[in-house]
This record gives C-alpha cells, sequence and structure tokens, in this order.
C-alpha cells in the first residue's frame, strides 16, 4: 500500500517536470520540502536526465532545484516562527511525558540551535527526512533570515546538484540513484532509531533513580550502639 503510494507521487512528480519544464522543478522540489514523501532523490535525477535528452541545463535545473527547496524551506520556517511555539509546547506540555521529553528539553534543544544553527542547518539539509523539517527550529529560534536562507540554499545546493549530475550521467539509468539513496536513507534510519532507544533508555534510568528513596532503617536492621 505504502509502496504505491510512493509510486504514484513520484508518476505525480515527474508529470508534473515534464509538462511544465523548469517551473515544475521549482514546484515538485517545493512541494517535497513541505511534504517529505514526495521523493527528491526521484525529481532531481529525472532532471539531470532531461539534461542529456537536451530539454534542460545542467546549471539551470540545479538553480530551480534550489529554489524550490528554498521556498519549501521557508514554509516550515515561517510555521516555526509563527505558530510553532504555540503547537510545539503545547504539544509538549500534553504529550511530552509518553515521549520523556518536557519544556526545558526544547528550550535547551532552542539555546543549542542558537549557538550551531547554521551548522545544523546545513548538515541537516543533506539529511533524508530531517532535511524537510530542519527548517522549524530556525523558525522557533528566530535565526535571522539570511542565516537561514544562506546556509539553507549552500546544503540543498550539495544535495541537489549530486542529484541532478548523478542523474546526467546514469542517462537512461538515472532510477539507480534512488537504489542507492534508499541504502543511505536506511542507514540513516537506523541510526536515528537506535539514537531513540539510547535516549528512551537514558530517560527510564533517571526516572527510575528520581523514584528510588533512600531506605530507612526497618525491623531487624541491627543498631550500631554508640
Amino acid at each position: 500500500m505504502l509502496s504505491a503510494i510512493l509510486s504514484s507521487l513520484s508518476t505525480f512528480a515527474l508529470n508534473i517536470i515534464s509538462t511544465l519544464g523548469y517551473p515544475g522543478i521549482v514546484v515538485v522540489m517545493a512541494l517535497e520540502n513541505i511534504f517529505p514523501p514526495i521523493p527528491s532523490e526521484v525529481v532531481m535525477p529525472f532532471a539531470g536526465f532531461l539534461v542529456t535528452q537536451g530539454r534542460f541545463n545542467l546549471i539551470i535545473a540545479i538553480l530551480m532545484g534550489i529554489l524550490g527547496s528554498l521556498l519549501g524551506a521557508v514554509f516550515w520556517y515561517l510555521f516555526g516562527l509563527w505558530g510553532g511555539e504555540i503547537v510545539i509546547r503545547g504539544f509538549f506540555r500534553k504529550f511530552g511525558k509518553y515521549l520523556f521529553l518536557s519544556e526545558k528539553d526544547l528550550d535547551k534543544t532552542l539555546a543549542y540551535f542558537e549557538k550551531r544553527g547554521e551548522l545544523i542547518i546545513f548538515t541537516g539539509r543533506l539529511i533524508p527526512i530531517v532535511r524537510s523539517l530542519i527548517s522549524i527550529p530556525a523558525g522557533l529560534s528566530k535565526m535571522a533570515w539570511g542565516k537561514f536562507l544562506f546556509f539553507t540554499a549552500l546544503g540543498t545546493g550539495i544535495w541537489t546538484a549530486i542529484l541532478t549530475i548523478a542523474g546526467k550521467l546514469l542517462g537512461e539509468n538515472w532510477e539507480m540513484v534512488g537504489g542507492w539513496l534508499e541504502k543511505y536513507e536506511n542507514a540513516v534510519l537506523f541510526i536515528l532509531g537506535m539514537g531513540v532507544v539510547v535516549f528512551v533508555y537514558i530517560r527510564m534510568r533517571g526516572r527510575k533513580k528520581k523514584n528510588v528513596t533512600p531506605t530507612s532503617y526497618g525491623a531487624g536492621q541491627a543498631i550500631l550502639p554508640r
């Protein structure tokens, strides 16, 4: 079922690019950043293949991919800036305890983001799954527009260029890029999953320690004479 949905989304994306040309790349890459199930690993390699067919110019195709990604990233940045504080804090207050999270964790995350936000945005744009939503903490922490757009464009530019050039080099075999990236995404998911397991384990141990009270002297315990 899920694979059928993803396949339909991919076909939808490719049809838009084939029909609209460069504007189609912008539209699809913007949607891919807003709605992550639309796969950029299909979109940009296909654009690279169309370069070999004379339909696109390589540099312009890459620039259109970057522009679309920036538009999608701005959507999530504005969500974090305008509505994220209320929505996300409300979520932490209501459901955080079930996920071993608290508002203090959110505050610590935002404080860290304010110090290392540029690096987080840049590297986050190169990581599947994370790359679409990394703009939310940027908005929450009120990162300066100039910094946000620059480091988003830098990370997105590398990701987009790699996919497009790979599609151009592979030509009619451009779909192979998706297979390679699937392995990369699976590795990322495994690492993220292990991180979650470790995090939950540490939090559970912390809670157990807080619940342990000092043992008082009970019946049968020897009391040494003074």
